[in-house]
């Protein structure tokens, strides 16, 4: 085997590795061609075309687990390394509880407002309900993905591919879908959510239906295939968030492509190619997606079709989007929150943190962009 034909190899091993070994990790570029990483862009002026302004900030811990910051109406409850969980009021910063599992977290957090779930990396499932600890539960495998909490139920998916409910109040175990598990998986939170009565789940490279009474599965739609002739070129999975608009639910399948599935009919509706690491967030318009080297895409959600593409973040380690107003927040890996125009994908404003990576995809509760950063730091933006 030639050099040249040992690249893709080794760039392919490389990627996979990195999901593997570090969750949210960013650009992988320079782990081949080069022994140097790919220069992050350079920060262009500031237009501060949409304004905002940071309104409080509070602390965490240290976040250095894939961390998914839950909302409940205009609270938000976030993780931290060490196994702290805490709620803030999103209006005003307030802290309204704080509580401990016990040790590192794994995969978290989810909340229906009254009940939040997190997975540690002894593989404990943990509820909380106002900082005191509910129950838990030793699971088979470890988490990722951040449990559901929706019906009275807790929802899981672990890293077996097996996807398990917990009834809410007591921790007792509702039922098991398990399958055959592929040898390698993302370390990264995948895709699970409700629509309707179903539960939409990310299995490998598919979409799955669920009934969550039962586990049993009433369709799965592929949004990649497996490739390749070894384990690392045929790893494929779902990474999240998943953008939902009424049916329609899209998701990105790692480094592969997104596409969009009617979850109630459980019909494929699209998927085209696209080199991605982090999930996705859409209107019933746009869709609207970051790539592994920090372009920012905008796609038709109806067909697909791509629309803009901003190259004014490359290189610098961008977190999944968020929508706000007419404007794309992506948070990156040196504490900024860029606010790109959902129109056209430029720049509207720039709005900085503590100077550490944005832990997380950012998230809006009532009127609040809330960011977390690697360092602990909460930070609460509001219109001017």
């Amino acid at each position: 085997m030639t050099n040249a034909s040992r690249r893709p190899m080794r760039r392919l091993a490389a990627v996979a590795l990195c999901a593997l070994a570090l969750a949210g990790c960013s650009t992988v570029s320079g782990w081949f061609g080069g022994t140097t990483a790919p220069k992050p862009a350079e920060l262009t002026a500031n237009p501060a075309t949409f304004a905002v302004r940071q309104a409080w900030t509070a602390r965490l811990g240290p976040v250095n687990l894939a961390l998914r910051v839950a909302v409940s109406g205009t609270s938000v409850v976030a993780a931290a390394s060490d196994g702290s969980v805490a709620a803030f009021d999103a209006a005003t910063g307030r802290e309204l509880w704080r509580g401990n599992v016990g040790g590192p977290v794994a995969a978290g957090v989810g909340t229906d407002g009254k009940v939040v779930a997190v997975v540690t990396q002894s593989n404990d499932l943990v509820a909380l309900e106002g900082g005191r600890e509910l129950w838990r539960q030793r699971l088979p495998s470890v988490a990722y993905t951040p449990p559901l909490v929706a019906g009275e139920r807790v929802f899981v998916h672990t890293a077996d591919r097996a996807v398990s409910a917990f009834d809410g109040q007591t921790g007792k175990r509702l039922w098991t879908q398990t399958r055959p598990g592929e040898a390698l998986v993302l370390r990264h939170p995948g895709v699970m959510l409700a629509v309707g009565d179903t539960l939409v789940v990310g299995l490998s490279g598919r979409l799955a239906g669920l009934n969550p009474n039962t586990g049993a599965s009433r369709w799965e739609q592929p949004i990649a295939s497996p490739r390749g002739l070894n384990d690392v070129e045929r790893l494929v999975d779902l990474v999240g968030p998943a953008s939902r608009v009424g049916d329609s639910v899209c998701a990105r399948a790692f480094q592969a492509s997104v596409g969009c599935v009617d979850a109630v009919r459980g019909q494929l509706q699209w998927t085209k190619p696209s080199s991605g690491s982090d999930g996705l967030s859409g209107d019933g318009a746009q869709l609207y997606g970051t790539e592994q080297d920090g372009k920012v895409l905008a796609w038709n959600r109806t067909n697909g079709d791509k629309g803009w593409t901003s190259e004014l973040l490359l290189h610098r380690g961008v977190t999944a989007p968020l929508l706000l107003g007419r404007s794309v927040v992506v948070g990156d890996a040196f504490g900024y929150l860029h606010l790109l125009s959902r129109e056209d994908g430029k720049l509207l404003n720039r709005l900085p943190t503590d100077g550490s990576a944005i832990a997380a995809p950012p998230v809006l509760a009532g009127n609040t962009l809330v960011a977390v950063t690697r360092n602990g730091g909460v930070y609460g933006f509001v219109p001017d």
